[in-house]
């Protein structure tokens, strides 16, 4: 079964008021004609909205808030890794391990990520507390290795910076 599959159970979701004058902003930065361009910047707020990750459901409500057919919104959301297609902790720890950060030992990131938190990669805690993922380049190659945890860079990562790192997560 698909991840896509797999999330087709649940019920269909909605913007509420606020998220939805959010979504006029976004189509606000875009031509009349040219509305199906916010696609991506409208997944990224349903998946802030619906509990970090983007169900079938999702998808589906987000196309026809776009006005796009879900085909358009499941070939988003399956290209990029910024979408997650199924549930994730609180924190996503997010480790590149594109040729910048490998050169740069993002084999140890992984490492110290993995004995940190006593998972490997790609799974989740038992108390959905955190996912650890890999992902390609972030464009942080500069300050390689580097990692992202929800929303926030961290670069120039050692073993102690990545302790320190996940110890002051409340």
């Amino acid at each position: 079964m698909s991840e896509m599959q797999e999330n087709t159970q649940l019920e269909k979701p909605q913007f509420n008021a606020d998220a939805m004058k959010q979504v006029e902003i976004i189509f606000s930065r875009y031509p009349e004609e040219r509305r199906a361009s916010a696609l991506m910047p409208v997944l990224h707020l349903a998946q802030k909205e619906f509990g970090g990750w983007l169900s079938q459901a999702s998808l589906d409500y987000v196309a026809e808030v776009v006005g796009v057919a879900p085909i358009r919104c499941y070939e988003v959301a399956t290209f990029y890794t910024m979408y997650n297609l199924k549930p994730v902790g609180k924190y996503h720890v997010q480790v590149c391990t594109n040729i910048a950060c490998w050169l740069c030992d993002s084999d140890n990131v992984v490492k110290v990520l993995e004995d940190k938190l006593q998972i490997k990669m790609g799974a989740t805690t038992q108390d959905n507390r955190f996912t650890l993922s890999e992902v390609e380049c972030l464009g942080a190659c500069i300050r390689a290795p580097m990692m992202q945890v929800n929303d926030d860079y961290h670069e120039n990562l050692t073993a102690d910076t990545i302790a320190e790192i996940i110890d002051r997560l409340p």
